[in-house]
């Protein structure tokens, strides 16, 4: 097995820190099911307008979702098909060891 080298190990963190806010979780668990516009992540998720964009602002900077502009609407989807697989793995885990995750009292739920 090859020894992660520090920046690889903070790349990482970068991307997991990405999925670690609930409402950027959210906003991306929405994007598994397609292109959805800000009024529409608005909508569903029930965030401002503002804080939605603060959000989403920071997943595409940080490389997670992409946008399309058309006409005064913007348009989000997730940057790479493969975070599904990430998705998947994260709710196998949950299944098996989601009642250890839960009773976990050093990660504070926001």
């Amino acid at each position: 097995m090859q020894v992660a080298t520090d920046s690889g190990m903070a790349l990482q963190a970068k991307l997991f820190r990405g999925f670690s806010d609930a409402s950027r979780l959210t906003i991306l668990n929405m994007l598994r099911q397609g292109e959805r516009s800000v009024s529409q992540i608005v909508e569903e998720t029930g965030l401002s307008q503002p804080n939605a964009s603060q959000h989403l602002a920071c997943l595409k900077d940080c490389g997670l979702v992409v946008s399309r502009q058309e006409g005064r609407s913007v348009f989000y989807t997730l940057a790479d098909e493969r975070m599904e697989d990430i998705f998947l793995a994260a709710e196998d885990i949950l299944a098996r060891i989601g009642q250890r995750m839960y009773s976990c009292t050093r990660y504070k739920n926001d």
